[in-house]
């Protein structure tokens, strides 16, 4: 039986459409045509320089699976997930990947986060009846990851501390409560979206062990290492400890707020994360050389995957914002926007960022350097921290997986960017008054 176009289908048809036409009256298909060229380019550059990170970070999530700790991860939260997740058993490691790709996301570890949210949906595509259809869970964790759980907004608070703002970190508060509602509005829209899934391949019950959810050669073969090897560890973990203090005892200036702490989290994180996963896996009897490199190779493999997604997402976009259709959408929605007080820019601003997200990320590091203690760049910096790129994230999960239909994701994940630029416009109006 024939299935209709998903929404994906119909919204970029139309931004390609639109440009068209659009770019016959404004006199820019010069410029549509120029554009079409350059983003495909960017796409495939772009996807280029994924593959090393990609390789990095799926590497250490099959130490992690290999260790156990995906199912340990996904054990301790097991309550929360089984309620946002119903359809996927409730210790496959789907549901830690998840976890995992969740809490890089809060720490603002994008280039750890992506690799990790890649892994999920692979993991939720093994339980999918039907191939290249999203499920309810893939939608739905779609739609969380665009809408920004970000606590600490780093690379924002950097611009704002180098533009000279009064308080670089005092979008935390805003950033935070305007993404915790876009989450709440991707829950429910997705929810109430949903219809009823294909029944999964393999749906093993609560009480099934986990090493019959696992492939054999992933939960066999652990070597854990001697009383020696052991003392070895310890030993460098308490060296890290003492070289920490040391190091913060050299830096009296770090306060809890202060840019220079956040500098120092985002500088100290990554690295303490690749450190962690290697000394998990080595204590739990993991190769860990062998098996970062064996999960390394699928790096290679999910980029050359998500490539035709991103050309086509990214020519779509790079067509709509040459032909002006942009600015005449903005000039349309001005005067309702400025009624609830989201100024002229900042609208230009929330439409960008699903969009693009260096182009947004640009607009943002352009007003905040102009005024950097003025209500407009307050409302930009926490839109840019408490929304996401929603359709580059949608051609990277789904195309990693070859999705082609996707349902309700779209529409849950675009109610989700809503909802965090008027809740950011609300909270800011509040907060800078």
């Amino acid at each position: 039986m024939s299935q209709k176009p998903s929404a994906i289908n119909i919204i970029w048809l139309t931004m390609i459409l639109t440009a068209t036409v659009t770019a016959a009256y404004t006199g820019a298909m010069a410029e549509v045509t120029k554009a079409s060229f350059e983003s495909a380019k960017s796409a495939v550059t772009l996807a280029i320089g994924l593959i090393g990170p990609m390789a990095l970070w799926l590497g250490l999530m099959k130490i992690a699976e290999a260790g156990g700790l995906m199912q340990t991860v996904a054990r301790s939260l097991r309550p929360v997930m089984v309620r946002l997740f119903p359809d996927v058993p409730a210790e496959h490691p789907a549901m830690a990947a998840m976890i995992m790709n969740m809490a890089a996301n809060m720490l603002g570890l994008g280039n750890a986060a992506t690799p990790m949210g890649i892994k999920a949906m692979q993991e939720l595509d093994r339980l999918a009846a039907e191939k290249g259809t999203a499920t309810n869970a893939m939608c739905l964790f779609l739609a969380i990851n665009t809408s920004s759980v970000t606590i600490l907004p780093l690379g924002v608070i950097t611009v704002r501390a180098a533009a000279g703002a009064t308080s670089p970190a005092s979008i935390l508060i805003p950033s935070l409560i305007a993404t915790i509602l876009s989450t709440t509005v991707a829950i429910v829209a997705s929810k109430l979206l949903s219809g009823p899934d294909a029944p999964l391949v393999t749906a093993p019950s609560d009480n099934t062990p986990v090493d019959t959810i696992l492939p054999a050669d992933e939960t066999s073969d652990l070597h854990p290492p001697s009383l020696m090897g052991r003392l070895f560890v310890l030993a460098l973990i308490l060296a890290f400890v003492v070289g920490a203090w040391l190091q913060l005892s050299r830096q009296p200036q770090l306060t809890l707020l202060s840019t220079a702490t956040f500098d120092a989290v985002s500088n100290w994180l990554i690295p303490m994360l690749i450190a962690g996963f290697l000394v998990y896996g080595y204590l739990r009897g993991v190769k860990v050389y062998e098996v970062m490199t064996e999960g390394a190779k699928e790096g290679f493999t999910t980029t050359v995957k998500i490539i035709p997604f991103m050309v086509a997402i990214f020519v779509a976009i790079g067509m709509f914002r040459a032909s002006g259709a942009m600015e005449i959408m903005v000039t349309l929605l001005s005067p309702l926007t400025e009624s609830v007080g989201m100024p002229a820019e900042a609208l230009t601003m929330a439409m960008l960022r699903p969009l693009s997200g260096s182009g947004a990320f640009g607009l943002m590091s352009e007003i905040v350097t102009k005024s950097p203690d003025s209500f407009l760049s307050f409302l930009v910096s926490t839109m840019q921290g408490s929304t996401e790129t929603t359709f580059y994230v949608l051609a990277v999960y789904f195309g990693s997986i070859g999705i082609t239909r996707t349902r309700h994701a779209l529409p849950a994940a675009l109610c989700a960017d809503a909802a965090g630029v008027l809740g950011s416009v609300l909270i800011c109006r509040f907060w800078f008054s």
